[in-house]
């Protein structure tokens, strides 16, 4: 090995000055190999520390092992100290992960999709700025919402961060029957948001349980539908559509009852972003991701320490 004083310039050179490997070793006089096993040893060492500046700190070895496990894009995962806190504390976290890649990814070219959820609602007050693109509902509003966490004016205060179009849903989640459900996905303005679902090249959604508390869906209908679902083996729910644990889509009588997106539609969306996160949404997350409907998860280490074992 070389003396550390060699070793520290070889190491500027490649992580300060840019140059490469086979630069730096026709500048020294030695094989582009022993340079990587210079810089090798100069992280091992200390000499070299390389820090992310990331919104919260990410586990970034657990993170790689989800994504590696799942096949994704990318997955996000709080480290353990920052998965710790009350649930909006660590929804906050979520929401600044999340709302920071938003801000990076999301192009002129884009059109954005938002489900309904507490996190989402966090996500897009954590963007500063955004690419000009429509940004689109996904499904109704739940009853009950206090007018801030509604979805419609999660959309439309993204849209106005954007400068670009909103096409919220006036509409409820949950109707009482399908013929309900028909007239309302034919008014103007309901129409119009519909009509955007098939444009749609990047989606934020929230992965609920199908479990009391953590579905927005669940908590919206009657306890003998949420009895009745469940015995048909629902695990999850993404934007009012329905998963089972091995991750296929399941057709029940609340697809025909519910204001939202399609799951043929939210399948064929380019890019969508899950949120999902605690351990008691574990089987959910790994259901949701098993349908091949997620490319990137931002989730934090209760949930995703279950995830890889889930997969195997």
């Amino acid at each position: 090995m070389l003396d550390t004083m060699t070793s520290a310039v070889i190491a500027h050179r490649f992580y300060a000055a840019g140059k490469s490997k086979i630069e730096i070793a026709e500048e020294f006089g030695i094989s582009r190999f022993k340079v990587a096993r210079v810089l090798d040893w100069a992280r091992d060492s200390g000499l070299v520390r390389i820090d992310f500046d990331l919104p919260v700190p990410v586990d970034v070895k657990l993170s790689d092992e989800v994504r590696t496990a799942y096949d994704l894009d990318q997955c996000f995962v709080l480290d353990r100290g920052a998965s710790q806190g009350d649930r909006p504390e660590v929804r906050r976290r979520i929401g600044a992960v999340a709302g920071r890649l938003l801000s990076e990814i999301v192009t002129e070219n884009d059109v954005l999709g938002l489900s309904w959820a507490r996190s989402v609602n966090v996500t897009t007050e954590a963007v500063r700025n955004l690419a000009k693109c429509p940004v689109v509902q996904l499904c109704g509003v739940q009853a009950g919402i206090d007018t801030r966490d509604r979805s419609v004016e999660t959309v439309s205060r993204l849209a106005a961060t954007s400068g670009a179009d909103a096409y919220p849903i006036y509409g409820p989640l949950v109707l009482p029957d399908r013929r309900t459900t028909e007239i309302l996905r034919r008014q103007p303005g309901i129409a119009e948001t519909f009509g955007q679902f098939k444009n749609l090249t990047k989606a934020v959604v929230s992965i609920g349980a199908w479990l009391p508390g953590e579905s927005t869906v669940y908590d919206a209908v009657l306890p003998e539908e949420r009895q009745a679902i469940a015995a048909r083996g629902a695990k999850a729910e993404v934007a009012a559509r329905l998963f089972d644990g091995d991750g296929k889509p399941m057709s029940t009588g609340l697809a025909h009852h519910v204001l939202a997106i399609s799951t043929e539609e939210l399948l064929r969306v380019p890019e969508v972003i899950a949120l999902g996160y605690t351990a008691p949404k574990a089987d959910a997350i790994d259901a949701v991701l098993r349908s091949g409907l997620v490319s990137t998860l931002i989730t934090d280490t209760p949930a995703a320490e279950r995830l890889p074992r889930l997969k195997g």
